[in-house]
């Protein structure tokens, strides 16, 4: 069979491609990268995101030539939620399984087992969600939560500032807490910068992390009936005292829940018009972000395949991808693996990530406070405040 000009060119192109894409595979040994997730335990719902999140993450990076031209292989280690064990992992993983690279781990606590490795070996750490930020005093740890060096401040602002352009500005405030570190650490900035905006404070408590029992918090509230209740809840623990609430048949005038279990509390009819912190939500702005719009594809139908309670991109999974990109883009720049090379470059460079631009030139490697104000709208979250982050028509809705 004879071929015509126009197909043997277009032979050649074909052949030219995947010869381009045989050279751009990653080959030589390849990039560890070391890592503890709560697998299980009390916060594996959450690990199990952020195991989820560094799969995709790695499986991309290896088909667009991995870091350096080679492949990327992630060690991912169980710490069973407790802080303890994630120290003594990354001492393996440093040790052990010599890795050239960390990541990780989730929650403030184990963050702050691994931070204290990391500095004794002076390796870099990049981290998912460490929610106390002056506690992060080692010089090598970078955040990928865009919550700045004083979220205790600024975000209590942040929220304030959305009821206040309300029809109905709150003049009362009910303070409720869970004494998880991260949310107490938050609830308590919003009592002083409530009291500064000059709100009365109706009602403070707070419970135990693992409290199952929220009928006696629910009837407190109840008594005290705030015109704005702020709750420092961390997972289901927001469902749980709406539910209190609604057997006494008691809702707040307005409501915010710190960091919930968004996808179990969307669904809560109870839950109308409830206010949350995010970084990132499913609408524009941010799917026009780097990488947004193909992760929130890949991890929407990941996640349904996984079984997941809830296949939305937010906080969380958003934060781990952030993590993902800062690490990508300083190996890029830099084309080292060298901890303190990276780290230097971190500090003098911005980094595009699907929250938006990152920079570490702060207060303990912190850039700005890119937390936004979050509500549920007619049976999905939509960021209500600021204005130039609200999803598109978007307003706060108040009760």
């Amino acid at each position: 069979m004879r071929l015509t000009r126009y197909a043997v060119v277009a032979l050649l192109v074909g052949i030219m491609a995947l010869a381009q894409q045989a050279s751009a595979a990653p080959s030589g040994p390849p990039v560890r990268i070391g890592s503890t997730l709560a697998l299980t335990g009390p916060l594996a719902a959450t690990g199990q995101v952020h195991k989820l999140v560094g799969d995709i993450y790695v499986e991309q990076l290896n088909a667009r030539n991995g870091l350096l031209g080679r492949p990327v292989e992630w060690i991912v280690k169980d710490d069973q939620s407790k802080q303890d064990l994630a120290r003594t992992l990354y001492e393996q993983l440093i040790t052990v399984d010599k890795v050239d690279l960390l990541l990780g781990p989730y929650a403030t606590g184990n963050i702050l087992a691994a931070m204290a490795v990391a500095q004794r070996y002076n390796k870099m750490l990049i981290h998912h969600t460490f929610g106390i930020p002056s506690l992060a005093t080692y010089d090598m740890q970078f955040p990928a939560w865009s919550l700045g060096p004083d979220p205790a401040t600024t975000f209590p602002n942040t929220v304030l500032d959305a009821l206040a352009a309300s029809p109905k500005p709150p003049k009362t405030i009910a303070v409720v807490t869970s004494k998880f570190p991260s949310v107490q650490f938050v609830a308590m900035g919003a009592r002083e910068v409530a009291k500064k905006r000059g709100l009365k404070e109706v009602l403070f408590l707070d419970w135990e992390f693992g409290n199952r029992e929220f009928g006696p918090i629910a009837a407190r509230i109840k008594d005290a009936n705030p015109d704005f209740v702020w709750v420092g809840a961390i997972g289901l623990e927001g469902n749980q005292l709406l539910e209190a609430m609604k057997k006494i048949d008691y809702m707040p005038a307005e409501q915010f829940y710190m960091y919930p279990a968004p996808g179990p509390m969307v669904k809560a009819p109870e839950a109308k018009n409830a206010l949350a912190a995010t970084i990132f939500e499913e609408h524009a702005p941010f799917l026009n972000n780097p990488g947004a719009a193909e992760f929130v594809k890949t991890f929407n139908e990941r996640a349904a395949k996984a079984g997941l309670a809830d296949t939305a991109v937010e906080t969380q999974a958003a934060a781990s991808y952030t993590a993902w990109q800062i690490l990508e883009a300083a190996v890029t720049a830099t084309r080292s693996l060298d901890d303190k090379v990276l780290a230097q470059w971190l500090k003098t460079h911005t980094v595009d990530t699907i929250q938006g631009k990152l920079r570490f030139n702060g207060p303990s490697n912190y850039g700005d406070d890119l937390m936004r104000v979050k509500q549920v709208q007619n049976g999905r979250w939509v960021v209500v405040w600021p204005p130039e982050a609200a999803a598109p028509g978007a307003k706060l809705m108040v009760q």
